[in-house]
C-alpha cells in the first residue's frame, strides 16, 4: 500500500508539477489523479494531520526523529553498500557487514517511514505539489525496489563471493544504485521545502 501511494505521488507529481494540472490529463490519469488527490486530502485532513499541525513542537521534534531515522537508515546501508563495491574486503566479509549493519538500517528505515509518514499528514497537498516532490518519491521507489532485486537475486549466493575483492557485478551495481537513490532520496526531501 505504502509503495502504491508513493508510486501514485510520483506519477501524478509528474504529470502535474504542483497542485492542480495546467492541463487536464484524461482517463487513467485523471483518475490516478483524482485517487491520489483524494488519498492525500484523507491524509491531511486525518486526526494525524490535524494533530501533527496544531502540536506546537510536534512538527519540528518528528521532523528531528525522522532525520536521525534517515541516519541510522543510510549510514549502515551505505557502509554495507561500500563493502560491497570492495572498501574493507580484507577487514570484514559481506555477509558479516550485512549480519551487523542491516538491521540497524532496517530500525533506521522504520522510523524514517514512520516519521515521514506523520510529517507528510501535515501538508500532504502542499508536499505532492512541490517541484522535488517526484524525484523523492520516484527515488524511494528505486531504492525500495533495489532491496529485494538484490536480496533475491545476487545475495542468494553470498557464500560464493563473502570474502571476495571483487563483488560480483550485480552485486556493485545494487551498491551503487543504493548508493545514488538514498542521496537523492536526501537532497529531494530537503529541496520538498524549496520547490
Amino acid at each position: 500500500m505504502l509503495w502504491a501511494l508513493f508510486g501514485a505521488i510520483f506519477v501524478a507529481s509528474s504529470a502535474c508539477g504542483d497542485a492542480t494540472c495546467a492541463i487536464a490529463p484524461d482517463g487513467i490519469e485523471r483518475s490516478m489523479l483524482d485517487l491520489l488527490n483524494s488519498l492525500l486530502m484523507l491524509l491531511q485532513g486525518s486526526t494525524l494531520g490535524e494533530t501533527v499541525r496544531s502540536g506546537q513542537y510536534l512538527y519540528p521534534v518528528l521532523e528531528a526523529i525522522h532525520i536521525l531515522g534517515i541516519a541510522l537508515l543510510v549510514g549502515p546501508a551505505f557502509t554495507f553498500d561500500l563493502r560491497l563495491l570492495g572498501v574493507g574486503h580484507r577487514v570484514v566479509s559481506a555477509t558479516t557487514a550485512a549480519r551487523y549493519l542491516l538491521p540497524v538500517s532496517h530500525i533506521g528505515f522504520a522510523i524514517a517511514v514512520t516519521t515521514g509518514i506523520a510529517l507528510l499528514s501535515a501538508q500532504a497537498t502542499v508536499v505532492a505539489g512541490a517541484g522535488a516532490a517526484p524525484w523523492k518519491f520516484g527515488l524511494l521507489i528505486l531504492a525500495g525496489l533495489n532491496v529485494p532485486v538484490f536480496h533475491y537475486g545476487i545475495y542468494r549466493r553470498v557464500d560464493e563471493w563473502t570474502d571476495a575483492a571483487v563483488t560480483p557485478v550485480a552485486a556493485r551495481v545494487g551498491a551503487a544504485v543504493s548508493l545514488i537513490a538514498w542521496t537523492g532520496v536526501i537532497l529531494a526531501g530537503r529541496l520538498l521545502a524549496y520547490t
